[in-house]
């Protein structure tokens, strides 16, 4: 693992598992499945021969995914990796039971946050392959301390978009700086993404073609991982407004004048994504300590919210399928190896989330 990593990457820092998390004894692993089959069933593993792979997407039509992913070294002796050997790069693959998954990045450079349009014709993602060599001192978004969790904000990062049908890669953003963590809006008209061009990581959003870029939030910290409400009417996305290393969940309308914060905690909050029905969002918390991430759903309007994970380790970056019915994350302690693999399960929504007063 390098010694830092492009954000939203985080899910390689192969956190070290600590017994419970936070000193609390680990649950059975019977007592695991119990809870967590409220809302989720049939976890499966879904990669597999990746050193270490994460952060999916579903198509629209939930046959395809897209995720990021650090190819196995060859069998060798006295192997010399080469330039970039460890970053991640992107490849798509059907969603279904021996499908070969296909490297859609030139293979140069780190890359991050692909994510499907609407459509299903094309697929976009941050990438530094025009600018491959890492910067001698790259921009640290944030290091929590005592932990190997950490990301960087590369110089020469930008957004692409890759043809799935024709191939090759449009260049859609040329700000100086980072910029990366883009997704589509429901009706492909709008990219929303994370931007470093004015010198703090804010949330801009653009035409589907890369045209009127504009800031959407001002305030000092970083914000990022932003997403759209399948309604289009609201964004999602994390910062570290405080500026103490730990990162809130913030919901805004798309043009930035009702941010309101919907976590205020000592953990780190992130990886906030939508339920089709617009309401509830899904996101990870290291509230139960800085080397046990779990999963937790919440009522946007409420508040309610419930936790939907139990297994020891890192459980982060959930999707839901664009139908509600499927669950997809990053988890480091699941598999066989204890390296980053994606995971798929079953979700039901029901029952939702308790109100805080029955609690």
């Amino acid at each position: 693992m390098t010694p830092t990593v492009t954000s939203a990457l985080i899910l390689s820092v192969a956190l070290a598992c600590q017994p419970g998390g936070g000193g609390q004894r680990p649950l059975s692993p019977e007592e695991v499945a119990r809870r967590e089959s409220k809302h989720l069933t049939n976890i499966r593993q879904a990669t597999f021969g990746f050193f270490r792979a994460g952060e999916g997407y579903f198509s629209r039509d939930g046959k395809k995914i897209v995720f990021q992913a650090v190819p196995n070294l060859p069998e060798s002796i006295f192997l010399e990796p080469g330039a970039n050997q460890y970053e991640y790069q992107i490849y798509v693959a059907d969603l279904e039971a021996g499908a070969k998954p296909k490297m859609i990045s030139t293979g140069e450079g780190a890359c991050t946050c692909a994510y499907f349009a609407p459509d299903g014709k094309s697929i976009i993602f941050g990438s530094t392959h025009l600018n491959p060599a890492p910067p001698s001192r790259p921009q640290s978004a944030y290091s929590r301390s005592g932990s190997r969790y950490r990301w960087s904000f590369p110089d020469g990062m930008d957004i692409f978009r890759y043809d799935l049908e024709r191939g090759g890669l449009t260049r859609l953003t040329d700000a100086d700086g980072y910029d990366a963590e883009g997704s589509y809006s429901d009706d492909g008209k709008s990219i929303v993404f994370t931007s470093m061009r004015d010198g703090d990581a804010e949330i801009y959003m653009m035409d589907a073609d890369g045209k009127n870029q504009r800031r959407i939030t001002d305030a000092r910290g970083y914000d990022g991982g932003p997403f759209f409400s399948p309604d289009g009417q609201r964004i999602i996305y994390r910062s570290d407004r405080a500026g103490n290393d730990l990162l809130q969940i913030f919901v805004n309308n798309v043009e930035g004048s009702e941010e309101r914060q919907l976590t205020d905690n000592e953990a780190v909050n992130w990886g906030p994504f939508w339920h089709p029905d617009s309401k509830h969002i899904v996101y990870s918390t290291s509230r139960h300590g800085h080397s046990n991430y779990e999963l937790y759903l919440m009522d946007v309007d409420s508040g309610d919210e419930e936790r939907l994970t139990y297994h020891d380790g890192f459980d982060g970056l959930p999707v839901f399928s664009p139908d509600g019915k499927k669950l997809m994350w990053t988890s480091n302690a699941r598999g066989t190896d204890r390296n980053s693999q994606l995971f798929i399960a079953d979700f039901t929504l029901d029952p939702a989330p308790e109100p805080k007063e029955s609690r």
